[in-house]
């Protein structure tokens, strides 16, 4: 039985909510209002320096000529785990701080692996395939290359003529 996305949104929100209010009734509203703050720092803070150490791995596996796809998805998930973290929450920030344990994120990959199928292509030359049609070889005697005076596209036509 699979559960509706928009249900797990509203559970997801109230459950936010509910930290909140028990973590601001813990320690009061401003100190609260500093740690969410605090996360949101610290996850700008984060995908910047993650974002670009993701980026030159993928570069460097690239320029190596293996395909930069492990890098990519870890990228992927670093990046996730960073903008969880910017979002104003305490179980968004918690899902995103797991996200930074790489052995979740493996596990994480392992399962979108068994459920995403990925296929790979390579670059390859194309060559001009043969016409399917009936192929109509001319001499330069059958066809008639004199320009003609009408042309548009004659360059000694004056202009606005």
């Amino acid at each position: 039985m699979r559960i509706p996305f928009s249900l797990v949104f509203l559970v997801f929100v109230l459950v936010e909510i509910a930290l909140f209010i028990m973590v601001g009734g813990a320690i009061g509203v401003l100190a609260t209002l500093g740690l969410v703050l605090f996360g949101m720092i610290a996850g700008v803070l984060l995908l910047r320096w993650h974002g670009v150490a993701a980026l030159s791995r993928a570069r460097a596996e690239m320029e190596a000529g293996r395909p930069p796809a492990r890098q990519l998805a870890q990228g992927a998930a670093l990046a996730a785990a960073t903008l969880l973290i910017v979002l104003p929450g305490f179980l968004t920030d918690l899902i995103g701080v797991l996200l930074f344990v790489p052995q979740v994120r493996g596990a994480l990959s392992d399962w979108v692996r068994r459920r995403v199928p990925v296929t790979t292509k390579t670059a390859t030359q194309s060559r001009p395939r043969p016409a399917s049609g009936p192929v109509v070889e001319l001499d330069q005697s059958e066809y008639d290359a004199a320009p003609r005076p009408d042309s548009p596209w004659r360059q000694d036509r004056e202009s606005g003529a």
